[in-house]
């Protein structure tokens, strides 16, 4: 019979929307399988007690430091179970795809780690922004291998991969790239969804964090920044130019990797750091009334 699942939920003044997360995770684990453990961190709002209230399933670990890394340790050392699951918590998905995720984990090889597929939600979002979407599902970044934006899962062989999470903004692309392609899988029939911003500054914003991210990650583990580059590009480029009708929606993808990129590295050159990925507008448009 398959065992038990955990899962962690790093909490930064969520209160907004933990909730909601929880409460679907619990409505739908009908057998129970779910070790679910919330690490608020650094809160100024009612995330800690929002949580606690969701369910008496749910562990709440209060940490006064505000960082997702801290949180992430603190939520690894409170969880008892593997596979493991990792958790943003404004996402939306259920145990069931959670698990189903889990039980196709190798129990000592590959594969190590793996997600649902992710599905963006741009209902509400901007024309830029749904035009922007309209070409990243054609990356190969979304076709090879994409665990982590969101929720990555992985088994005891995997997590041994590292120790305490390493204190970089992209967790996510670490935990990904800890893991060769053919160690990960992507759940083709489960699926998680994720609230693109819904404002094209606000996900300027977001690019820059990202993007600061992972220059951050490269220089930190060059050895496991090996993937994409100028044939991912050329292989992106090929597939716009064969649909004319996306031409407009290349041209907004453009200005949205070459503004982030450009406004990364002037913050670079300042030595201006970055601080957890959020984005406000997609939380704002989810908020339960009884939370904000």
């Amino acid at each position: 019979m398959p065992g038990r699942v955990s899962v962690i939920i790093p909490a930064h003044d969520e209160a907004a929307v933990i909730g909601r997360v929880l409460r679907a995770l619990v409505a739908s684990d009908a057998d129970e399988r779910l070790e679910i453990v919330v690490v608020a961190n650094g809160c100024t709002d009612d995330t800690a007690r929002v949580a606690a209230a969701a369910s008496p399933r749910v562990t709440v670990v209060d940490i006064p430091t505000p960082s997702k890394i801290a949180a992430l340790n603190a939520g690894d050392a409170a969880a008892t179970a593997f596979p493991r699951a990792y958790l943003d918590a404004d996402i939306t998905v259920t145990a069931e795809a959670i698990c189903a995720v889990a039980d196709r984990l190798g129990a000592d090889g590959p594969p190590y780690g793996g997600a649902p597929r992710l599905i963006i939600d741009t209902d509400g979002a901007s024309l830029p922004v749904r035009l922007y979407y309209r070409v990243w599902e054609l990356t190969e970044y979304r076709r090879r291998g994409m665990i982590g934006s969101g929720i990555y899962v992985v088994s005891a062989a995997g997590r041994a991969r590292w120790g305490l999470f390493p204190d970089v903004i992209a967790d996510d692309l670490y935990a990904q790239r800890i893991f060769e392609p053919h160690e990960r899988l992507v759940a083709d029939d489960q699926f998680f969804r994720m609230r693109a911003p819904l404002t094209f500054r606000s996900f300027l914003r977001r690019q820059t964090r990202i993007v600061a991210g992972n220059h951050e990650f490269a220089d930190q583990f060059p050895e496991l920044d090996h993937e994409g580059g100028v044939r991912s590009t050329s292989v992106l480029v090929g597939r716009v130019a064969r649909r004319p009708l996306l031409w407009p929606a290349g041209l907004v993808y453009l200005v949205a990797n070459v503004v982030p990129r450009f406004r990364a590295a002037r913050l670079r050159a300042r030595g201006v750091g970055q601080s957890w990925n959020r984005d406000q507008t997609s939380r704002d448009a989810v908020a339960e009334p009884d939370a904000v």
